[in-house]
């Protein structure tokens, strides 16, 4: 096997395993913060292998999907490694996408066994399909029968995108670039078997399952994985199990950013660093928070796609370029102009991805596939940007999110950045809503910390200064909370949606 920051992983997922087992055994590899025992490389093969034995001793096919419904946990890991080892498509179901969205997962992916947790039974029964079923528990007393043969190219993960502009669409990575997920993450942030990193997203989302659990099996250090983000929890677990790096997404870092706690003196000498994925990073976030806590962030991009990382600025004391996700690592990025030749330095385009982290294929969705990849292999992300002449990555915005006001195009990202300006201000987000005049106006939502007593006018007056008035918002509503995805990613378009209800409304 091939050092993982030397070339892409080869292998797949089930050789990673045995070979993490027989050469760390008892080692530690992943602990849990609900109180569930740990699990060693050992004990993690032994039970994923017995369990793949069970799924396949009930005549499941190779390639064929497993739905998961399980929030983090020791069972939602072990469940994970059984499917991946037995050589089946892990199908990772989002708890939190509803129970429309969820029934379409489960039919679309033609699952016949669902591996269903105590707490989401009710759930499960109310989005269940015909011919699926729950499994037994008893899987790793089933019969013992040979495991199917596995190649890297082989189906590993199938994972719906959020479906914000339709129905959603079955990602479908292989081991091969599953494994390139971890490992992409793995080299850019240099981990090692002494590394312990902090997982409090949900590994039904491409960032808690590649960045966090891939990057732990090819790395070869530990994972501590929680339920669920806890901003009171937070630094007394980093400081109580050694912690030396965590992956949130910008959301959390406003949180704890406007949260009363500070990490003790002991917790901030063993971390190493913060990761930020999922969406844009504000400048002013980023600098606060490690002004406070002194703990630098290493701003990332990934996407589904790509197995989750496809950006990473460097470790300290390398340059990091506030403001940008960073450069390639262990793939290629370009930025393209529509007619897809290259875009000159600082010439803005949509970003592409080529590597052998990127994905297989939309499941059952040809057209959907073609259309996103160029001639050439490239992967169209959807996301605007330009690169500078040291090869880092601004995004300025989604194409499908751009704000288009009397025919001039306005990044939602600059709008956000200039409300996450004031000091108050925890989450924030621009969208666009229909105008007579202009076609479309500028409209944004936001959160504040308590007690605060600023008011819209004096969010509208901050982005007028920034920005000017053309590109300030006409309103800006203060709500106390906004739709977010699993990964904690604000949904746009739901805000944008619910707030033209809500007009309607009034």
């Amino acid at each position: 096997m091939i050092a993982f920051n030397a070339a892409p992983p080869q292998g797949t997922v089930r050789d990673w395993l045995d070979q993490q087992a027989s050469t760390r055994g008892d080692q530690i590899a992943y602990r849990f913060t609900d109180g569930a025992a740990d699990l060693s490389w050992a004990s993690l093969r032994d039970v994923a292998h017995a369990r793949a034995q069970g799924l396949t001793a009930l005549g499941m096919t190779k390639g064929e999907s497993l739905a998961v419904m399980m929030p983090n946990g020791r069972a939602a890991l072990e469940t994970l490694f059984a499917g991946l080892c037995g050589g089946f498509r892990v199908t990772m179901i989002n708890l939190a996408a509803g129970n429309d969205a969820i029934t379409y997962a489960l039919k679309h992916c033609e699952a016949r066994f669902a591996c269903v947790g105590a707490d989401q039974q009710v759930q499960f029964a109310a989005t269940c399909p015909d011919g699926l079923r729950p499994l037994p528990e008893n899987l790793d007393l089933m019969a013992q029968v040979p495991l199917h043969p596995l190649s890297s190219a082989d189906d590993a993960l199938l994972m719906y995108t959020s479906g914000t502009t339709g129905q959603p669409k079955g990602v479908v990575h292989s081991h091969s670039s599953l494994l390139a997920g971890g490992w992409t993450t793995a080299r850019a942030h240099a981990l090692t078997e002494h590394d312990c990193g902090y997982c409090v997203l949900p590994i039904c989302h491409i960032n808690g399952l590649c960045v966090s659990v891939m990057g732990c099996l090819i790395s070869g250090g530990q994972l501590l994985l929680a339920p669920k983000f806890s901003n009171s929890q937070f630094w007394s677990d980093i400081e109580a199990q050694a912690v030396t790096w965590f992956s949130v997404v910008p959301t959390i870092i406003s949180h704890l950013l406007h949260g009363s706690q500070d990490p003790s003196a002991a917790a901030k000498s063993q971390l190493r660093f913060g990761r930020s994925a999922s969406s844009a990073l504000a400048p002013e976030v980023q600098t606060a928070f490690e002004s406070r806590f002194g703990v630098p962030i290493i701003e990332t991009m990934g996407m589904t796609e790509t197995a989750a990382q496809m950006l990473s600025n460097p470790l300290p004391p390398a340059a990091r370029k506030i403001g940008s996700p960073g450069v390639a690592m262990g793939n290629e990025i370009t930025i393209l102009r529509p007619d897809l030749s290259v875009a000159d330095d600082h010439e803005q385009g949509e970003i592409a991805i080529r590597g052998p982290n990127v994905m297989k294929e939309y499941l059952k969705n040809p057209d959907a596939t073609r259309a996103s990849f160029t001639p050439d292999g490239w992967l169209l992300s959807g996301d605007l940007g330009h690169r500078d002449e040291d090869g880092y990555v601004f995004v300025t915005g989604r194409l499908k999110e751009l704000i288009i006001k009397g025919g001039e195009n306005i990044a939602p990202r600059e709008v956000d950045e200039a409300l996450y300006a004031h000091a108050d201000v925890i989450e924030a987000a621009a969208f666009a809503q229909p105008c007579a005049t202009y076609g479309e106006r500028v409209v944004a939502a936001v959160t504040l910390c308590a007690g605060s007593t600023v008011t819209s006018a004096d969010l509208i007056d901050i982005c007028t200064h920034r920005l000017g008035a053309f590109k300030a918002p006409d309103t800006v509503y203060v709500l106390k909370d906004l739709p977010k995805g699993p990964s904690g990613k604000i949904q746009r378009k739901k805000l944008a949606d619910m707030m033209a209800t809500r007009a309607l409304g009034d």
